[in-house]
């Protein structure tokens, strides 16, 4: 039976959930006792392998479009920017809700930019990060940005980034400019990220083609699109041999890896069903569903019965605990895994910890 975390009221400990949230309004009461996470009387060291940050000079390269850049959600742009006051407010914030070490990435805005305005778009941001990780390494670790615009110098970044800034690895949307990761230009780069065993973080970004089919109430873009893009992305990399290719290759999609999470299985019919949609001269070495279980997911799937189902179609050992915040899309992430009694103690400590740090060790 699990123990579940300490929290400040003995009467919520007794609901056997935890009191705590990524909110900053509750932030700065419940740092002043960071309590630690428990599973079966042990402590559980927590890891959130999908959190987002930004950095002030680096948008602005972007010119008139810097305007653009930073999403259209709450805490804009106070929580989104890593400055030194904003450093204490994340931590306070990460304390609130459990939350013993943050992964953050930065969405990709700079792909349609020049490869030069890029480069040093990305120099910057990776610059940023390793300062705030060598500054807080216990708090923050960061995947890196890339100009994958060109693919030599997206390898060399990522050499850079692992090796010498000690980042866990490397954020990509989902394509480049609708052309996939999964063309062979690419491959250098997953081949790099393979040799340091990187971790390449997978967010979906929504499809601009399909703006006027997002357009209306509910923000479809992002709760359609941006898992859209994800699960497209994954497909592709199975599809197309690339995992075949680099079998140690260490993907983790965001949001739960999109609909792709939800029934894999799918992808095994399709060219059974129509062979003239398929290549034949791409023969995969396992089902769709077995690549699936070598690929890594966040736990941002929102309730029990779906954390429950993707557990099933994967298992645990490939879910990671994810909460995009300082977006506040997942305010009770340690929560959502103890809420989920299908779990047993072992697989809730691989979720809220376990498996992260498994996934982050490097060869470099």
């Amino acid at each position: 039976m699990a123990t579940r975390r300490s929290f400040l009221s003995a009467s919520l400990t007794g609901l056997g959930f935890c009191a705590c949230s990524l909110g900053p309004q509750r932030a700065s009461a419940a740092a002043a006792s960071r309590l630690p996470v428990m599973v079966a009387g042990k402590r559980v060291r927590t890891v959130d392998m999908h959190g987002h940050c930004y950095f002030q000079d680096a948008i602005d390269l972007m010119g008139e479009q810097a305007k653009t850049v930073l999403p259209p959600v709450k805490g804009v742009p106070e929580h989104f920017l890593l400055k030194e006051d904003v450093l204490k407010t994340r931590i306070a914030m990460l304390d609130a809700a459990g939350i013993d070490l943050q992964v953050c990435s930065i969405n990709p805005y700079w792909y349609g930019k020049d490869i030069e305005t890029a480069e040093k778009i990305v120099t910057l941001q990776n610059s940023h990060m390793a300062e705030i990780r060598a500054a807080h390494p216990d708090r923050f670790n960061f995947y890196a940005s890339l100009t994958m615009q060109d693919p030599d110098r997206a390898v060399a970044q990522l050499d850079d980034a692992v090796r010498n800034k000690k980042l866990v690895g490397a954020a990509i949307g989902s394509s480049m400019l609708d052309e996939s990761f999964a063309n062979e230009r690419f491959h250098k780069v997953w081949a790099k990220a393979e040799e340091l065993g990187a971790v390449i973080f997978i967010h979906g970004q929504s499809q601009p083609q399909l703006a006027k089919r997002y357009a209306g109430n509910g923000w479809l873009s992002n709760v359609i699109g941006n898992g859209l893009d994800t699960s497209i992305c994954l497909h592709h990399f199975i599809l197309e041999g690339v995992l075949d290719k680099f079998p140690n290759l260490k993907l983790l999609g965001a949001h739960g890896g999109g609909a792709f999470g939800t029934f894999p299985e799918r992808g095994d019919h399709a060219c059974n069903v129509s062979p003239s949609n398929c290549n034949p001269n791409i023969v995969l070495k396992k089902t769709v569903a077995e690549y699936a279980r070598q690929i890594h997911y966040d736990s941002l799937v929102f309730t029990a019965e779906n954390l429950r189902h993707l557990v099933a179609e994967v298992g645990a050992g490939q879910i990671v605990l994810g909460t995009d915040s300082p977006i506040p899309w997942e305010e009770h992430p340690v929560d959502h895994v103890f809420a989920t009694r299908s779990l047993s103690d072992a697989q809730k400590t691989a979720i809220l910890g376990g498996n992260a740090a498994a996934l982050m060790k490097t060869r470099a």
